[in-house]
Protein backbone atom coordinates (compact mmCIF):
# COMPACT_ATOMS: atom_id res chain seq x y z
CA UNK A 1 0.00 0.00 0.00
CA UNK A 2 2.84 2.46 0.77
CA UNK A 3 4.50 1.92 -2.20
CA UNK A 4 1.16 2.93 -4.07
CA UNK A 5 1.18 6.19 -2.48
CA UNK A 6 4.86 7.00 -3.64
CA UNK A 7 4.12 6.28 -7.57
CA UNK A 8 2.58 9.45 -9.28
CA UNK A 9 -0.09 9.43 -12.10
CA UNK A 10 1.81 9.52 -15.22
CA UNK A 11 -0.96 11.47 -16.46
CA UNK A 12 0.45 14.27 -14.89
CA UNK A 13 3.27 14.26 -16.92
CA UNK A 14 3.32 16.58 -20.01
CA UNK A 15 4.55 14.69 -23.32
CA UNK A 16 7.99 16.36 -22.99
CA UNK A 17 8.52 15.27 -19.24
CA UNK A 18 7.14 11.32 -20.69
CA UNK A 19 9.86 11.78 -22.92
CA UNK A 20 12.32 12.75 -20.72
CA UNK A 21 11.73 10.05 -18.53
CA UNK A 22 12.12 7.49 -21.45
CA UNK A 23 15.48 8.91 -21.60
CA UNK A 24 16.72 8.81 -18.49
CA UNK A 25 15.75 5.13 -18.30
CA UNK A 26 18.47 4.30 -21.21
CA UNK A 27 15.30 4.31 -23.96
CA UNK A 28 14.18 6.42 -26.65
CA UNK A 29 12.53 9.72 -26.48
CA UNK A 30 9.95 8.84 -29.01
CA UNK A 31 8.84 5.87 -26.26
CA UNK A 32 7.19 8.71 -24.61
CA UNK A 33 5.00 9.65 -27.69
CA UNK A 34 3.76 6.12 -27.60
CA UNK A 35 2.49 5.80 -24.14
CA UNK A 36 1.05 9.25 -24.42
CA UNK A 37 -1.10 8.26 -27.26
CA UNK A 38 -2.28 5.13 -25.34
CA UNK A 39 -2.85 7.48 -22.11
CA UNK A 40 -5.20 10.33 -24.41
CA UNK A 41 -6.35 9.44 -27.63
CA UNK A 42 -6.57 5.67 -26.59
CA UNK A 43 -7.42 6.57 -23.24
CA UNK A 44 -6.18 3.30 -22.04
CA UNK A 45 -6.72 2.41 -18.09
CA UNK A 46 -3.74 -0.24 -17.81
CA UNK A 47 -0.11 -0.31 -19.05
CA UNK A 48 -0.77 -3.71 -19.99
CA UNK A 49 -2.97 -2.75 -23.00
CA UNK A 50 0.11 -1.00 -24.20
CA UNK A 51 1.06 -3.31 -27.20
CA UNK A 52 3.33 -1.82 -29.24
CA UNK A 53 5.80 -1.49 -26.52
CA UNK A 54 7.78 -4.29 -24.81
CA UNK A 55 6.97 -6.09 -21.75
CA UNK A 56 10.20 -4.43 -20.10
CA UNK A 57 8.90 -1.26 -20.67
CA UNK A 58 5.62 -1.57 -19.36
CA UNK A 59 7.19 -3.01 -16.18
CA UNK A 60 8.73 -0.34 -16.20
CA UNK A 61 5.71 2.21 -16.26
CA UNK A 62 4.10 -0.07 -13.13
CA UNK A 63 6.82 0.30 -10.82
CA UNK A 64 7.07 4.05 -11.23
CA UNK A 65 3.41 4.83 -12.23
CA UNK A 66 -0.21 4.38 -11.54
CA UNK A 67 -3.00 5.38 -13.82
CA UNK A 68 -5.71 6.97 -11.51
CA UNK A 69 -8.64 6.15 -14.39
CA UNK A 70 -12.65 6.89 -12.83
CA UNK A 71 -14.98 4.20 -12.55
CA UNK A 72 -18.79 4.55 -13.60
CA UNK A 73 -19.92 3.19 -10.66
CA UNK A 74 -23.76 3.43 -11.67
CA UNK A 75 -25.66 4.30 -14.52
CA UNK A 76 -29.18 5.54 -14.49
CA UNK A 77 -31.52 6.00 -17.87
CA UNK A 78 -34.41 8.56 -17.85
CA UNK A 79 -37.39 7.98 -19.74
CA UNK A 80 -36.28 10.72 -21.96
CA UNK A 81 -32.93 8.79 -22.77
CA UNK A 82 -30.92 11.09 -20.46
CA UNK A 83 -27.87 9.00 -18.72
CA UNK A 84 -26.66 9.59 -15.27
CA UNK A 85 -23.37 8.29 -14.50
CA UNK A 86 -22.26 8.15 -10.86
CA UNK A 87 -18.24 8.61 -11.69
CA UNK A 88 -15.90 7.07 -8.34
CA UNK A 89 -12.65 8.77 -8.07
CA UNK A 90 -9.31 6.94 -7.59
CA UNK A 91 -9.37 8.16 -3.96
CA UNK A 92 -13.61 6.99 -3.70
CA UNK A 93 -15.24 10.20 -3.88
CA UNK A 94 -18.09 10.05 -6.10
CA UNK A 95 -19.04 13.21 -8.67
CA UNK A 96 -21.62 12.55 -11.06
CA UNK A 97 -21.95 13.75 -15.07
CA UNK A 98 -24.72 13.61 -17.33
CA UNK A 99 -25.72 12.44 -20.75
CA UNK A 100 -28.16 14.27 -22.94
CA UNK A 101 -29.61 13.14 -25.77
CA UNK A 102 -31.52 14.95 -28.69
CA UNK A 103 -32.07 14.36 -32.45
CA UNK A 104 -29.40 15.98 -33.94
CA UNK A 105 -26.77 16.02 -30.62
CA UNK A 106 -25.33 14.11 -27.76
CA UNK A 107 -24.23 16.47 -24.93
CA UNK A 108 -21.90 15.54 -22.03
CA UNK A 109 -22.59 17.81 -18.66
CA UNK A 110 -19.60 17.37 -16.96
CA UNK A 111 -18.44 18.00 -12.75
CA UNK A 112 -15.28 20.08 -12.11
CA UNK A 113 -15.42 19.91 -8.69
CA UNK A 114 -16.13 17.47 -5.91
CA UNK A 115 -18.99 19.38 -4.32
CA UNK A 116 -18.96 22.98 -5.05
CA UNK A 117 -16.85 26.51 -3.90
CA UNK A 118 -20.23 28.37 -3.99
CA UNK A 119 -23.52 28.72 -2.08
CA UNK A 120 -26.26 29.05 -4.28
CA UNK A 121 -29.48 27.93 -2.22
CA UNK A 122 -31.64 26.45 -5.10
CA UNK A 123 -28.88 24.24 -5.80
CA UNK A 124 -28.73 20.39 -4.19
CA UNK A 125 -25.16 20.27 -5.28
CA UNK A 126 -24.14 23.27 -3.53
CA UNK A 127 -25.15 21.50 -0.17
CA UNK A 128 -22.45 19.00 -0.29
CA UNK A 129 -19.38 20.31 0.87
CA UNK A 130 -16.36 20.72 -1.27
CA UNK A 131 -14.29 18.17 -0.56
CA UNK A 132 -11.31 18.86 -3.96
CA UNK A 133 -11.33 19.45 -7.36
CA UNK A 134 -10.97 17.47 -9.88
CA UNK A 135 -7.63 16.86 -12.31
CA UNK A 136 -7.56 17.27 -15.64
CA UNK A 137 -7.25 13.64 -15.99
CA UNK A 138 -10.42 13.07 -13.82
CA UNK A 139 -12.51 15.89 -16.30
CA UNK A 140 -11.44 14.36 -19.46
CA UNK A 141 -12.18 10.67 -18.17
CA UNK A 142 -15.95 11.72 -17.72
CA UNK A 143 -15.98 13.25 -21.27
CA UNK A 144 -14.37 9.85 -22.74
CA UNK A 145 -17.21 7.84 -20.74
CA UNK A 146 -19.49 9.72 -21.78
CA UNK A 147 -18.86 9.74 -25.57
CA UNK A 148 -18.06 5.63 -25.27
CA UNK A 149 -22.11 5.48 -24.08
CA UNK A 150 -23.03 8.06 -26.88
CA UNK A 151 -21.84 5.79 -29.31
CA UNK A 152 -23.43 2.60 -27.58
CA UNK A 153 -26.78 4.32 -27.28
CA UNK A 154 -27.40 6.92 -29.74
CA UNK A 155 -24.82 5.10 -32.28
CA UNK A 156 -23.05 8.74 -32.62
CA UNK A 157 -20.10 10.13 -30.98
CA UNK A 158 -20.66 12.48 -28.79
CA UNK A 159 -21.18 16.37 -29.97
CA UNK A 160 -21.45 18.98 -27.31
CA UNK A 161 -19.68 19.34 -23.81
CA UNK A 162 -20.99 21.52 -21.13
CA UNK A 163 -19.38 22.10 -18.00
CA UNK A 164 -22.60 22.73 -15.94
CA UNK A 165 -22.15 19.03 -13.69
CA UNK A 166 -20.83 19.84 -9.59
CA UNK A 167 -18.33 22.87 -8.51
CA UNK A 168 -17.60 25.93 -9.94
CA UNK A 169 -15.23 25.79 -13.35
CA UNK A 170 -13.61 29.05 -12.63
CA UNK A 171 -13.01 27.61 -8.99
CA UNK A 172 -10.70 25.30 -10.69
CA UNK A 173 -9.78 27.28 -13.33
CA UNK A 174 -6.35 25.79 -14.16
CA UNK A 175 -7.36 22.09 -14.27
CA UNK A 176 -10.16 22.91 -15.94
CA UNK A 177 -8.82 25.02 -18.78
CA UNK A 178 -5.83 21.78 -18.97
CA UNK A 179 -8.86 19.30 -19.28
CA UNK A 180 -10.00 21.57 -22.32
CA UNK A 181 -6.87 21.70 -24.00
CA UNK A 182 -6.25 17.75 -24.38
CA UNK A 183 -10.31 17.42 -24.78
CA UNK A 184 -9.42 19.52 -27.93
CA UNK A 185 -6.06 18.56 -28.87
CA UNK A 186 -5.39 16.44 -31.87
CA UNK A 187 -3.31 14.25 -29.48
CA UNK A 188 -6.37 13.85 -27.05
CA UNK A 189 -10.09 13.38 -28.29
CA UNK A 190 -9.92 16.30 -31.32
CA UNK A 191 -13.15 18.02 -30.37
CA UNK A 192 -13.74 21.32 -31.29
CA UNK A 193 -13.58 24.60 -28.46
CA UNK A 194 -16.33 25.97 -30.23
CA UNK A 195 -18.71 23.03 -29.09
CA UNK A 196 -17.76 23.62 -25.64
CA UNK A 197 -19.36 25.79 -22.82
CA UNK A 198 -17.89 26.60 -19.21
CA UNK A 199 -21.12 27.83 -17.36
CA UNK A 200 -19.77 29.82 -14.50
CA UNK A 201 -21.64 31.32 -11.42
CA UNK A 202 -19.58 34.57 -12.14
CA UNK A 203 -15.97 34.86 -10.82
CA UNK A 204 -15.25 38.49 -12.14
CA UNK A 205 -11.37 37.58 -12.07
CA UNK A 206 -11.36 34.83 -13.53
CA UNK A 207 -13.34 35.70 -16.51
CA UNK A 208 -10.91 38.70 -16.72
CA UNK A 209 -7.88 35.86 -16.91
CA UNK A 210 -10.07 33.82 -19.43
CA UNK A 211 -10.52 36.72 -21.79
CA UNK A 212 -6.75 37.72 -21.60
CA UNK A 213 -5.97 33.85 -22.09
CA UNK A 214 -7.75 34.19 -25.49
CA UNK A 215 -9.80 30.96 -25.24
CA UNK A 216 -11.86 29.50 -27.87
CA UNK A 217 -14.99 27.63 -26.04
CA UNK A 218 -17.62 29.52 -25.01
CA UNK A 219 -18.93 31.22 -22.05
CA UNK A 220 -22.18 31.06 -19.98
CA UNK A 221 -23.35 33.00 -16.62
CA UNK A 222 -25.83 31.33 -14.43
CA UNK A 223 -27.18 34.96 -13.54
CA UNK A 224 -30.61 34.41 -12.39
CA UNK A 225 -31.37 37.72 -11.30
CA UNK A 226 -30.33 41.22 -12.60
CA UNK A 227 -30.70 43.21 -9.00
CA UNK A 228 -27.86 42.95 -6.20
CA UNK A 229 -30.42 42.26 -3.35
CA UNK A 230 -32.43 39.34 -4.89
CA UNK A 231 -29.22 37.62 -6.39
CA UNK A 232 -27.44 38.25 -2.98
CA UNK A 233 -30.70 36.30 -1.27
CA UNK A 234 -30.35 33.34 -3.76
CA UNK A 235 -26.63 33.19 -3.79
CA UNK A 236 -25.00 34.53 -1.04
CA UNK A 237 -21.59 35.13 -2.68
CA UNK A 238 -23.06 37.87 -4.74
CA UNK A 239 -22.31 39.98 -1.93
CA UNK A 240 -18.61 40.25 -2.82
CA UNK A 241 -18.44 39.43 -6.21
CA UNK A 242 -21.21 41.58 -7.19
CA UNK A 243 -23.41 42.51 -10.43
CA UNK A 244 -21.19 45.53 -10.95
CA UNK A 245 -18.13 43.45 -11.25
CA UNK A 246 -19.35 40.59 -13.43
CA UNK A 247 -20.85 43.57 -16.08
CA UNK A 248 -17.17 45.06 -16.07
CA UNK A 249 -15.89 41.63 -16.59
CA UNK A 250 -17.87 40.22 -19.34
CA UNK A 251 -17.61 43.85 -21.37
CA UNK A 252 -13.91 42.80 -20.86
CA UNK A 253 -14.29 39.35 -22.23
CA UNK A 254 -17.00 40.24 -24.87
CA UNK A 255 -13.93 43.52 -25.92
CA UNK A 256 -11.31 40.92 -26.25
CA UNK A 257 -13.31 37.64 -27.45
CA UNK A 258 -16.14 39.25 -29.58
CA UNK A 259 -17.84 35.91 -28.54
CA UNK A 260 -21.91 36.04 -27.39
CA UNK A 261 -22.96 35.65 -24.23
CA UNK A 262 -25.36 33.63 -23.32
CA UNK A 263 -26.92 33.90 -19.52
CA UNK A 264 -28.84 30.90 -17.88
CA UNK A 265 -31.49 32.11 -16.00
CA UNK A 266 -34.57 30.47 -13.76
CA UNK A 267 -37.80 32.03 -12.94
CA UNK A 268 -39.31 31.46 -9.57
CA UNK A 269 -42.55 32.00 -8.23
CA UNK A 270 -42.44 35.39 -5.84
CA UNK A 271 -38.54 35.92 -6.36
CA UNK A 272 -38.08 37.14 -10.00
CA UNK A 273 -41.15 36.74 -11.87
CA UNK A 274 -41.99 40.73 -11.67
CA UNK A 275 -42.06 43.09 -14.85
CA UNK A 276 -39.00 44.95 -12.93
CA UNK A 277 -36.86 41.47 -13.01
CA UNK A 278 -37.19 41.06 -16.63
CA UNK A 279 -36.75 44.96 -17.18
CA UNK A 280 -33.07 44.60 -14.85
CA UNK A 281 -32.42 41.63 -17.06
CA UNK A 282 -32.84 43.58 -20.27
CA UNK A 283 -30.34 46.36 -19.18
CA UNK A 284 -28.07 43.81 -18.03
CA UNK A 285 -27.99 41.98 -21.18
CA UNK A 286 -27.52 45.40 -23.35
CA UNK A 287 -24.27 46.30 -23.54
CA UNK A 288 -22.91 42.61 -25.38
CA UNK A 289 -25.05 40.63 -28.02
CA UNK A 290 -26.31 37.97 -25.51
CA UNK A 291 -28.69 35.11 -25.85
CA UNK A 292 -30.86 34.16 -22.47
CA UNK A 293 -32.07 30.55 -22.10
CA UNK A 294 -34.74 30.69 -19.45
CA UNK A 295 -34.80 27.27 -17.33
CA UNK A 296 -37.29 24.98 -16.32
CA UNK A 297 -36.78 24.90 -12.37
CA UNK A 298 -36.00 21.29 -10.95
CA UNK A 299 -37.02 21.12 -7.04
CA UNK A 300 -34.83 19.96 -4.73
CA UNK A 301 -37.37 19.18 -1.75
CA UNK A 302 -37.49 21.75 0.36
CA UNK A 303 -40.05 24.10 -1.34
CA UNK A 304 -38.85 27.43 -0.41
CA UNK A 305 -38.08 27.77 -4.64
CA UNK A 306 -40.98 27.03 -6.98
CA UNK A 307 -41.00 27.27 -11.03
CA UNK A 308 -43.00 29.79 -11.85
CA UNK A 309 -46.08 29.75 -13.82
CA UNK A 310 -45.86 30.34 -17.78
CA UNK A 311 -47.28 33.42 -17.79
CA UNK A 312 -44.33 34.90 -16.08
CA UNK A 313 -42.35 33.16 -18.42
CA UNK A 314 -44.28 34.71 -21.25
CA UNK A 315 -44.00 38.34 -20.14
CA UNK A 316 -39.82 37.37 -20.11
CA UNK A 317 -39.90 36.16 -23.22
CA UNK A 318 -41.93 39.02 -24.54
CA UNK A 319 -39.87 41.83 -22.75
CA UNK A 320 -36.37 40.22 -24.05
CA UNK A 321 -37.81 40.00 -27.52
CA UNK A 322 -39.17 43.43 -28.05
CA UNK A 323 -35.73 44.69 -27.05
CA UNK A 324 -34.06 42.47 -29.22
CA UNK A 325 -32.71 39.92 -27.36
CA UNK A 326 -32.26 36.08 -28.37
CA UNK A 327 -34.32 34.20 -25.86
CA UNK A 328 -35.05 30.34 -25.50
CA UNK A 329 -37.01 28.44 -22.80
CA UNK A 330 -35.43 24.87 -21.97
CA UNK A 331 -37.21 22.34 -20.53
CA UNK A 332 -35.35 20.27 -18.00
CA UNK A 333 -33.94 17.01 -19.36
CA UNK A 334 -33.76 14.07 -16.51
CA UNK A 335 -35.67 15.04 -13.77
CA UNK A 336 -36.68 11.44 -12.74
CA UNK A 337 -33.63 10.88 -12.11
CA UNK A 338 -32.13 13.46 -10.80
CA UNK A 339 -29.89 14.41 -13.10
CA UNK A 340 -31.42 17.70 -14.43
CA UNK A 341 -29.76 21.24 -13.35
CA UNK A 342 -29.34 21.93 -10.12
CA UNK A 343 -29.79 18.46 -9.32
CA UNK A 344 -27.35 16.69 -8.81
CA UNK A 345 -26.39 15.64 -5.15
CA UNK A 346 -24.94 12.00 -5.19
CA UNK A 347 -27.91 10.34 -4.28
CA UNK A 348 -26.77 6.79 -4.63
Amino acid sequence: MEEKVKKKDIRALTLDQLREFFVNNGDKAFRGNQVYEWLWQKSAHTFDVMTNISKETRDLLTSNFVINHIKVDQIQRSSDGTIKNAVRLHDDLVVESVLIPTKSRTTACVSSQVGCSLDCKFCATSRLKRMRNLNPDEIYDQVVAIDNESRLYFDRPLSNIVFMGMGEPLMNYNNVLKAIDKITSPEGLGMSPKRITVSTSGVPKMIKKMADEEVKFNLAVSLHSAIDEIRTSIMPFNATMNLADLREALQYWYSKTKNRITYEYVVWKGINDSQKDADALVQFCRFAPSKVNLIEYNPIDDGQFQQANDKAIEMYVATLERKGITVTVRRSRGKDIDAACGQLANKI
